[in-house]
């Protein structure tokens, strides 16, 4: 059975609680309640290994570490990345919709897929 990788927004973002009730895949979700170098290995064999590597990104975004994983992946695996940016969490600031909006034409133009909503999500993996 195929995996997806669930990364982007953490931050006590609901995007993964909508989200995997709707998957019909395994899936490996990264949140854990302490961050170690255990977790933090075990996310980087999971991300390097899974059919998908998905990323979310919701206006709950602290860091910016989950855009780059976007870009990397879309360069590396883009046949195997998925990137939405969702309002789940509340709107976006226009200018950070906007970055939002050219950082899916990026990972797009690179082969990765970019979907607009969950449900559009949902229907790239599987």
């Amino acid at each position: 059975m195929k995996k997806v990788f669930l990364g982007g927004t953490c931050n006590k973002s609901h995007w993964r609680e909508a989200l995997i009730p709707e998957l019909g895949i395994e899936y490996y979700n990264p949140v854990v309640s302490e961050w170690t170098e255990a977790a933090k290995h075990r996310e980087i064999l999971e991300r390097s290994t899974a059919d998908y590597c998905l990323y979310v990104i919701t206006s709950k975004m602290k860091g910016i570490y989950s855009i780059a994983e976007i870009i990397d992946d879309s360069n590396k695996r883009p046949e195997n990345t998925v990137f939405c940016f969702s309002e789940i969490d509340g709107p976006f600031e226009p200018f950070i919709q906007k970055s939002l909006q050219a950082v899916g034409e990026m990972a797009e133009n690179n082969g990765a897929t970019w979907c607009k909503n969950l449900t559009e999500v949902v229907m790239a993996l599987k």
